[in-house]
């Protein structure tokens, strides 16, 4: 019986607008077992950059936990993102979320100019290093925009969030919904999820395309 392909899967909270997307997550999570891989879930352990109310948009006075709050995502069976080792691993998604953007990276405020955790820098370089392939879906294509040099990537159409990639050095590609854009230098499969307006089942289609990629790509 043929080995399973493993997949290391990044989140960056739970919840759209201040972690992880957690439809893209889940519909990661459920593409890799449903195209024959396995996978664990990893997170930063480090303080969500704020907490807001989901239905008014408001932020709430409460501090949280983006590993505590990746692990309702991940149903507790979770680990540091410091414990991730490339070679343990065939590849490595990220979903999308503002957590992604706030939390994994400060693109949602400093665009451009942000910085990246050092801890996602790091197991993405060293995901490069070994040859592995890298999926990123949503917005999280920013945080490879800003850690390797000149990627191939999409977001999607929007056409601000394009140009802010494209001055980090990415080489932006539109796309629909379910179509990835794949870098053959880095390995590094993207596709836009809810940078579209999309529903669920797009959300799917999306993630299931990713993970294909990325076994083709093993």
């Amino acid at each position: 019986m043929a080995k399973k392909k493993k997949f290391a899967v990044v989140l960056a909270g739970c919840g759209v607008y201040d972690g992880s997307e957690i439809h893209e997550a889940t519909m990661t999570l459920y593409a890799i077992v449903r195209n024959g891989g396995e996978y664990e879930v990893f997170a930063p352990d480090i303080p969500q950059h704020h907490v807001l109310n989901h239905i008014t948009g408001e932020e709430m006075d409460e501090a949280r936990n983006v590993l505590v709050e990746s692990a309702r995502i991940a149903r507790g069976n979770i680990k540091k993102l410091d414990d991730l080792r490339a070679e343990d691993f065939d590849a490595i998604i990220f979903p999308g979320g503002f957590g992604v953007a706030k939390n994994l990276s400060k693109f949602a405020f400093d665009g451009p100019d942000c910085s990246v955790d050092a801890g996602v820098e790091h197991v993405v370089k060293d995901m490069v290093k070994n040859g592995k392939p890298i999926g990123a879906l949503c917005i999280a294509p920013a945080v490879m925009a800003k850690i390797l040099d000149k990627p191939v990537l999409t977001i999607g159409q929007d056409e601000g969030t394009a140009q802010a990639l494209e001055s980090m050095g990415a080489i932006h590609k539109k796309t629909g919904h379910g179509e990835t854009i794949v870098d053959p230098r880095y390995r590094l499969v993207t596709t836009p999820c809810y940078m579209l307006d999309a529903d669920i089942v797009q959300i799917h289609e999306g993630a299931d395309a990713v993970v294909k990629e990325l076994m083709k790509l093993m």
